[in-house]
């Protein structure tokens, strides 16, 4: 097989992966969540965190679009059934940011100096790679990607794949600096801005786990009413 035709493959693959996880996955969404969540930190932590945030995204939704549909297949779980369950923890999450209060400054000092280097790891990937960051609509679209990357042609399956692997480390790429940066380009907002763009954008979110969730939950009652 060609050079060109594979190029042409690869091209296709990653601008086809790129389309459909990154305006789902929606690094600015996320962006003032991440805020909230590491406000008190100091910023070479807050960096830290925010890189392997987006290093966990890349290598998470890589491997879900490798061997999503073989893991769903191999333990009998549906689509429906991972957006029912996703979307009750986005929600669940969304819910205790929405009425989270705001601490004092001696709480944020006394909190970011009891964090250590293993908590940093924990938190990196929960809850802010996921749910928060790559979420199940994000996880939804990786497998569907997966499953249509897929030719009969040895060549241009390992093409498309390729493609597929550089769009997610480009998503990671975009998560990373969006995050790293978050806090400068929110700051014109103010303090009092601030909260309250939390606020809406915690209820945002809440609705998208409401939205996810009933998305599931619909897909299941209409195979209960086929059958």
């Amino acid at each position: 097989m060609d050079f060109p035709t594979l190029a042409l493959a690869f091209g296709k693959s990653f601008l086809f992966a790129l389309a459909a996880v990154l305006p789902i996955l929606n690094p600015p969404a996320s962006a003032p969540v991440f805020v909230n969540l590491t406000r008190g930190l100091d910023r070479a932590t807050r960096v830290s965190l925010a890189t392997r945030v987006g290093r966990n995204v890349a290598l998470m939704l890589a491997g879900i679009m490798l061997i999503g549909t073989y893991v769903l297949d191999f333990f009998g779980v549906s689509l429906p059934i991972v957006r029912v369950a996703g979307g009750l923890i986005v929600a669940f999450t969304a819910w205790n940011l929405l009425y989270a209060q705001q601490l004092p400054n001696d709480d944020k000092a006394q909190m970011a100096e009891s964090l250590t280097q293993d908590n940093v790891r924990i938190k990196a990937f929960y809850p802010i790679t996921f749910p928060l960051t790559c979420g199940p609509g994000s996880i939804s679209a990786a497998i569907t990607v997966g499953a249509s990357l897929h030719n009969r042609q040895w060549g241009l399956t390992t093409a498309n794949f390729a493609g597929g692997l550089a769009a997610m480390a480009v998503i990671g790429v975009l998560v990373a600096l969006t995050f790293r940066y978050a806090g400068r380009l929110l700051r014109p907002l103010g303090e009092v801005g601030l909260v309250v763009f939390l606020r809406l954008m915690a209820f945002i979110l809440l609705c998208v786990g409401v939205q996810i969730f009933w998305d599931g939950a619909s897909e299941l009652i209409r195979g209960l009413t086929k059958s």
